[in-house]
């Protein structure tokens, strides 16, 4: 059996300094290896203890940096070991193959999303409209892919982000709130597609999975073991799965643990 590890990146493997849910007596507190760094300050970290484990799950096993970032905002990341053969960016719309965008999968990425969803600009300007500027802090494009905005999460009103779902459902769009940034991702684009494409191509018979976010959930479910943390939009809303293990531990020690089961599972 050929296994291949393809899991997500912020609070899954990677944590921001908010995001990190440090416990007990700082004395105590894990060495911390920073593998990002944005506009010259630090940015995201990992232990030290899951850098040397990620280090050589990725030298035993592929492991593909699964995320919703755009290529330019994974382009800062730093993982331990050499950098992996595939990346998949901007929730699976973009493919790097050795660092380059994989132009055929691209275009077929973008006859999906207009076979069956509204226009990107469409949903923009429905965001733009439909927010306050008592709480927006940003609006963004992503990749010409699809939307999202940073806001002040405690002061979005009840009932907004469901109402918003719903708009966007009925378009064939999905509505993700993962710590400040409201995404706002057309349906066919998916992690799960593009990691059944890399899987294909590095001729794995399995997929192991991690996530923490409802943009996770499709590549949970097309893996053939998965793992969630304590912490996010699956565990916030009781998402479960029969071959997904949700873990109690959050913040940076679960990412720890999640890199442990991948690497206990492909031994």
């Amino acid at each position: 059996m050929t296994v291949l590890v393809a899991s997500d990146l912020d609070r899954t493997l990677i944590y921001s300094a908010a995001a990190l849910g440090l416990a007990g007596p700082d004395a105590q507190a894990p060495r911390l290896l920073c593998v990002e760094v944005y506009d010259r300050k630090p940015l995201s970290y990992m232990t030290e203890t899951a850098a040397a484990t990620f280090a050589a799950l990725a030298a035993a096993v592929p492991v593909v940096p699964t995320t919703t970032r755009t290529r330019e905002q994974y382009g800062r990341i730093r993982l331990p070991g050499p950098p992996p053969a595939y990346a998949i960016c901007a929730n699976g719309g973009e493919l790097l193959v050795h660092g380059e965008s994989d132009r055929s999968w691209r275009a077929g990425v973008e006859r999906r999303i207009a076979a069956g969803c509204a226009p990107l600009a469409e949903v923009r300007e429905h965001l733009v409209r439909a927010s306050d500027p008592a709480w927006l802090l940003k609006e963004r494009t992503a990749e010409d892919l699809f939307a999202y905005l940073v806001v002040e999460r405690a002061k979005l009103p009840d009932g907004w982000v469901a109402e918003l779902a719903e708009w966007a459902g009925a378009r064939g769009w999905s509505v993700s709130l993962q710590g400040r940034k409201l995404y706002a991702v057309p349906r066919p684009l998916t992690k799960s597609a593009a990691a059944e494409e890399v899987a294909r191509r590095a001729g794995a018979s399995e997929v192991l999975a991690a996530g923490d976010s409802l943009l996770d959930a499709d590549l949970l479910l097309a893996a053939g073991r998965g793992w969630r943390p304590g912490h996010g939009e699956l565990a916030d809303t009781g998402w479960s799965a029969p071959h997904v293990t949700a873990l109690e531990t959050r913040g940076v020690a679960a990412g720890e643990e999640i890199l442990r089961a991948f690497a206990d599972a492909a031994a």
